[in-house]
């Protein structure tokens, strides 16, 4: 279906699993708003059967991730949770699964009350201060990576884990949580990762209106294995989702780099402002594991963890005013975002473990948008002053 290119990654953006039409000559990709396709004798189709299994508009989505990841293979689901979940059914009954410490609410919730019943192990491990040796067992089957980390911003070293695991016998799946990198900033496969998933609700689609997921791999087994089990269970994204997405991606390059700059300039101020304790974000030197995201990212984004003086009073008061920043769950759209995660987004967390990683009354989760700095800055002065009020 898709035109052959090549290049560089801004290059990829825009053109990769797209092709004008081939019957009007339409640059972009229709939404192929159908649920089966005419055979013309028993199993003798275009390729195209069901579109639970296939459907074009999602192969066009499917291909210009998987290019952008630098993978064979890509699949659009209905959400994050959903790609999650279908990885998850690569694993049997007794095996056990490695997962950093620190990672999405509602990807523990899937590990820790779902998949926990149906007889999967799973150990969270802090994989930034002892070695992933320390956590596997001879049941270990996948290591599941989220880096940046949501929302402590932890950076995992993907090539050291990747190595490790291609030692061992047998060999655990390696998987990578892109979402806050994407892959303009970050490419886990080239680092040794066997699989990449996305969220594509949050920068690749970077309009705040929809939710998908997305996985890609280049590995040829086990893409067939994650073919079968989408197709068996279910949960592919839609074709308009789908269609929504591959618009967004065409401006991907151009929305990360400003996020980029945004984010540099708002965690730069913020860490000298006198009513935060501390700025957490991976670009700035201050960052614990500075040195592994220079080596392994392209650049930081606009993910932004901050502790701000005071309590849950104060968190209150600064989230209740914020006006150019809203509050609401979610990331990586244009507009710019901010979160308790205590409350909103890690609130299915058990708290004793939020206590552990660090998520407290007082943190506070920016998605800095593609606004003009000066009116992010300017709102966050007047949040901050209100809270110390």
């Amino acid at each position: 279906m898709s035109k052959e290119i090549q290049g560089h990654l801004e290059t990829l953006a825009v053109h990769a699993g797209v092709t004008p039409d081939p019957t009007t000559g339409a640059i972009m990709t229709p939404i192929y708003a159908t649920s089966t396709y005419v055979q013309s004798s028993p199993g003798q189709h275009r390729g195209y059967e069901y579109s639970r299994t296939k459907n074009p508009t999602r192969t066009a989505l499917e291909e210009s991730i998987a290019a952008l990841e630098g993978g064979r293979h890509g699949f659009a689901t209905a959400s994050g949770c959903a790609a999650m979940d279908i990885l998850m059914h690569l694993l049997n009954t007794g095996e056990h699964v490695v997962c950093v410490d620190d990672v999405y609410g509602g990807s523990s919730r899937l590990l820790r009350m779902v998949w926990a019943r149906h007889g999967v192990d799973v150990t969270f491990a802090d994989l930034v201060n002892k070695p992933i040796s320390d956590f596997v067992k001879p049941n270990t089957r996948m290591i599941w990576i989220e880096t940046p980390t949501n929302p402590m911003l932890k950076v995992i070293d993907i090539e050291a884990i990747s190595k490790w695991a291609s030692k061992q016998n047998p060999k655990p799946i390696v998987v990578v949580d892109n979402t806050f990198a994407t892959p303009i900033f970050q490419s886990p496969l080239a680092l040794g990762a066997d699989v990449v998933l996305h969220s594509t609700s949050k920068y690749l689609n970077g309009h705040s209106d929809l939710v998908g997921g997305a996985i890609v791999t280049d590995k040829d087994e086990l893409a067939d294995r994650i073919h079968y089990l989408q197709n068996a269970a279910g949960g592919v994204a839609g074709a308009f989702d789908s269609w929504l997405v591959l618009r967004g991606i065409k401006t991907l390059a151009l929305r990360m780099q400003r996020h980029n700059e945004n984010g540099h300039e708002i965690a730069g101020w913020l860490e000298k402002h006198p009513r935060v304790d501390k700025v957490i974000y991976t670009g700035l030197p201050s960052h614990p594991q500075a040195d592994v995201a220079r080596r392994q990212m392209r650049g930081a984004g606009g993910m932004i963890t901050f502790f701000l003086k005071g309590g849950l009073a104060e968190a209150r008061k600064f989230l209740e005013t914020v006006r150019v920043f809203s509050l609401a769950e979610s990331l990586g759209g244009v507009e710019s975002l901010v979160d308790h995660p205590a409350i909103m987004t890690h609130a299915s967390i058990p708290a004793e473990t939020r206590k552990q990683l660090g998520i407290s009354d007082n943190l506070i989760r920016l998605s800095v948008g593609v606004e003009h700095v000066e009116d992010l800055r300017k709102d966050l002065e007047a949040a901050l002053s209100a809270s110390a009020r």
